[in-house]
C-alpha cells in the first residue's frame, strides 16, 4: 500500500485536514477531551489513587547452604503472596529485575546462620520501584514471610529462629516510594486512548450518520486520503496531550524521565497510531455514534485502565486474564512508559513492546483502509 504523492492527491488531503481541523476547533467536546481532560486526569489520578497488589514474582538468592538460610528462604517460597524464583547469583537476579521478570529480590547473605545465632541477622530485600504500591507491599510481605518462618521454627524449639532478623530494604528506580511515579506515566495511556480511539470513532461514525461520506464518494478522494485527512488533526491533538502529561508529570509531581525523550515520543507515536486505527476501524464497521462509542469504550478505554498494568498488577490476575491482556495494546505501552520514565532505556523491554505496537499499528491501518473503501455502506 502506497500513499499518493501527486499534487492533486496532496491537495485533496490538505483540504480534508484543514476541514477536520476547523471541525475540531468548532467542537467544544474535542477541546475538552484533548486538552482539559488530560490535565483533569493527571490531577485526579496523580493525587487521589493508591492500590494494593498480591502475587509478587521474587528472585531468591541464597548465598549459603545452612539450614537457617534454607528455612528463611522457605518463608518466601511457601507464602501465598510470592512467586519465588530461585537464582544462584545477584547478577542473575538483577538481570531478571531489569527485564521486569521479577518485581523483587530477596538476598540471604553468606553469614546469615552465624549472625542469626548472635541475633544480628539481616535479609536484604530489593524491590522494583516503578510501581511504588507494589514496592511498599513487597516490603510488608517480606516482613510477614520472615515472621512466619520464625514462628514455625520457634514452635519447633529452635532458639536461633526466634532471634531478631532485620529486613534491609532498598527500592530501585523510585527511592521516594511515591505512587505518583507509576500512576502519572500510566495516565498517558488513558489520555491517548481517549483522543486516538474514542474521539476518532465518534467523529467518523458521525460523518457516516450525516451522509458526509456519501458526498466524498462522488469526488476523486481515495480512502487512504480520507483516513489521513481524518487522523492528522487528532494525531496532533494526541501529541499535544502527551506533551501536557509529560510536562505535568515533571513539574507537578517531580516524576523523573530517566529514558530518552526521543524514544518516548517514538513509542507514543506508535501507540497513538494504534488507537487511531482502532477508532477508524470501529467507526467504519458500525457507522453509528452510539454503537461506536460503546464498542470503543469496551475494546480500548476499559482495558487500558483495568488490564494494562496501569492500576492493577497483571501478575496478580488469573492466568486466563493474563493471556487476554496480550491482545490489548495498552499493556505494551504501559510497560514502555513505566520503563522509560523510571528505569531508563532498557532495550530488552523497549524493543519487543515497541515491535508489537508497530505490528498492531500497521495491521489496524491496513484494515481501516480496507473498511473505508470507496463504496456506499
Amino acid at each position: 500500500m502506497t500513499i499518493p504523492l501527486k499534487p492533486a492527491a496532496l491537495g485533496r488531503m490538505m483540504a480534508l485536514i484543514r476541514k477536520e481541523t476547523y471541525q475540531v476547533f468548532r467542537d467544544p467536546s474535542s477541546i475538552a477531551i484533548g486538552i482539559i481532560m488530560p490535565m483533569l486526569l493527571l490531577v485526579l489520578f496523580g493525587y487521589g489513587l493508591s492500590f494494593d497488589v498480591k502475587n509478587l514474582p521474587v528472585a531468591i538468592v541464597t548465598e549459603e547452604s545452612s539450614a537457617e538460610a534454607s528455612g528463611a528462604a522457605s518463608g518466601f517460597r511457601l507464602s501465598d503472596y510470592f512467586n519465588a524464583v530461585p537464582v544462584k547469583t545477584m547478577a542473575e537476579a538483577e538481570r531478571l529485575m531489569l527485564t521486569r521478570t521479577v518485581n523483587a529480590i530477596v538476598r540471604i547473605p553468606p553469614d546469615f546462620a552465624r549472625n542469626a545465632a548472635l541475633g544480628q541477622a539481616e535479609i536484604q530485600v530489593l524491590v522494583h520501584g516503578t510501581d511504588a504500591n507494589t514496592a511498599r507491599i513487597a516490603l510488608a510481605y517480606a516482613q510477614g514471610a520472615v515472621a512466619s518462618w520464625q514462628a514455625r521454627e520457634s514452635a519447633r524449639g529452635n532458639p536461633q529462629a526466634g532471634a531478631s532478623i532485620a529486613i534491609e530494604p532498598r527500592i530501585w528506580f523510585n527511592e521516594a516510594n511515591n505512587s505518583s511515579y507509576f500512576l502519572v506515566p500510566g495516565l498517558i495511556v488513558l489520555v491517548m486512548t481517549l483522543i486516538g480511539a474514542l474521539m476518532t470513532a465518534l467523529v467518523v461514525a458521525r460523518e457516516w450518520e450525516r451522509g458526509t461520506f456519501e458526498a466524498l464518494f462522488v469526488t476523486p478522494v481515495r480512502p487512504i486520503e480520507i483516513l489521513i485527512g481524518k487522523t492528522v488533526p487528532y494525531f496532533v491533538l494526541g501529541m499535544l496531550g502527551l506533551a501536557l502529561c509529560v510536562a505535568g508529570a515533571r513539574m507537578l509531581f517531580g516524576v523523573p524521565l530517566r529514558g530518552s525523550l526521543l524514544i518516548l515520543v517514538a513509542v507514543s507515536t506508535l501507540y497513538l497510531l494504534v488507537a487511531l486505527g482502532i477508532g477508524l476501524l470501529i467507526s467504519s464497521l458500525t457507522k453509528n455514534q452510539f454503537v461506536a462509542s460503546q464498542i470503543t469504550m469496551v475494546a480500548t478505554f476499559l482495558p487500558a485502565m483495568m488490564l494494562s498494568g496501569f492500576l492493577f498488577d497483571i501478575a496478580s490476575m488469573p492466568w486466563a486474564i493474563q493471556v487476554i491482556t496480550h491482545v490489548f495494546p495498552a499493556r505494551y505501552f504501559v510497560s514502555l512508559l513505566q520503563t522509560l520514565f523510571l528505569a531508563g532505556d532498557i532495550w530488552s523491554v523497549i524493543w519487543p513492546n515497541a515491535a508489537v505496537l508497530a505490528a498492531m499499528a500497521t495491521l489496524l491501518m491496513a484494515l481501516s483502509v480496507r473498511a473505508t473503501r470507496k463504496e456506499l455502506g
